[in-house]
């Protein structure tokens, strides 16, 4: 049996721990080795903290407009009135 991890085992099996630093240390070795040689699930990587990071931007305050600008109020107006 390898002692590598294979694209299925990093995502699928590892992928939250190592995340969430739960991972244990000889499998976070192992998966950090895995990411050292495969491009494609040091992006996923990326882009799976990427995601949790607006996941967890989105359940911020919400940003108040204080003045919604006239001439989008007027064409909201016009496309109501014109059946748009």
């Amino acid at each position: 049996m390898s002692n590598f991890i294979t694209c299925d085992q990093l995502i699928n099996e590892f992928l939250h721990d190592y995340v969430s630093l739960s991972l244990p240390p000889e499998k976070a070795v192992e998966f950090e080795r895995h990411l050292g040689v495969c491009p494609p699930c040091e992006r996923y990587l990326k882009n799976y903290r990427d995601t949790i990071a607006l996941a967890k931007g989105s359940f911020s305050e919400p940003t108040s407009v204080d003045r919604v600008p006239e001439e989008l109020v007027r064409a909201i107006l016009k496309s109501r009135g014109s059946g748009k």
